[in-house]
């Protein structure tokens, strides 16, 4: 059983990143796109966001469950830090994207400065994911 949680976290790890290197492209695009085919970039760039979210739930669930079933404790040093960053990254993904994308329809939204925020938290967000990861992976002894 302990394999098939592990196998099911590694699988919602690269589900909570992978859209986020397809987005990049994306808002590059985003730039000279008429205003039909950005509001598809702009759906596109919300169920991306929305995968990650339901990807989020499964890692947390199972990274849990991993916890529980095996000899790590709660105050290990990596899994504390995996902790604080994943709540900072759960308010950073509430406040980066959502926001940002509902201007879009604004009739007088400034577009090259909300593909600039938009292309800077998706590199921030990317950052943070990839410090979580780092650590579940390397697992380093911090204190």
């Amino acid at each position: 059983m302990y394999t098939v949680v592990l196998f099911l976290h590694v699988l919602s790890a690269v589900s909570s990143i992978g859209p986020f290197f397809v987005l990049v492209p994306l808002t590059q695009r985003m730039n000279g796109a008429p205003k039909d085919v950005l509001s598809a970039q702009i759906v596109t760039f919300r169920s991306a966001v929305r995968l990650v979210k339901h990807a989020g739930h499964v890692l947390v669930t199972t990274g849990v469950l991993l916890i529980w079933q095996s000899y790590w404790q709660w105050t290990t040093s990596w899994i504390v830090m995996t902790l604080v960053i994943m709540f900072g990254s759960i308010v950073f993904l509430a406040r980066a994207f959502k926001p940002v994308l509902k201007k879009f329809e604004e009739p007088h939204a400034d577009r090259r400065s909300l593909i600039k925020k938009l292309q800077r938290s998706l590199w921030i967000y990317i950052v943070i994911l990839l410090a979580m990861l780092w650590l579940m992976v390397a697992k380093p002894e911090l204190w």
